[in-house]
């Protein structure tokens, strides 16, 4: 096997990881919501951790995608499509830790409130 074929096939690999991830969160996140269905806030508990899967697994696609294009395919044309990719899933990233946390990733938590 060349150098380029085994960077392609790491690449895919982690890609691969990425997929894998998500499936994994994803069955955890809905076993974990079946279990403790009657708590009152599974529902929140469920977005949560399946959030949290999606975006794992959109980090290990995004290092697939610049292993794959950076290494293997070196042209103009393959380093703009990398750039929306990277662009729409980080766009998607942000989107989703919107969702789970309630704030934008740059924003601080806010301090707890005694109970």
């Amino acid at each position: 096997m060349h150098s380029t074929e085994w960077v392609h096939f790491i690449a895919k690999i982690v890609e691969f990881a990425g997929l894998a991830v998500m499936m994994a969160g994803g069955l955890y996140s809905v076993a974990k919501f079946i279990l403790n269905l009657r708590a009152p806030d599974s529902y929140h508990t469920l977005r949560k951790n399946l959030g949290r899967s999606i975006l794992l697994g959109l980090e290990f696609l995004v290092a697939g995608d610049i292993i794959s294009t950076i290494t293997v395919e070196p042209s103009l044309e393959s380093v703009a499509i990398l750039g929306l990719i990277v662009i729409i899933r980080t766009f998607l990233s942000f989107s989703l830790e919107l969702e789970i946390n309630g704030r934008w990733p740059w924003q601080a938590e806010f301090p707890l409130k005694d109970k």
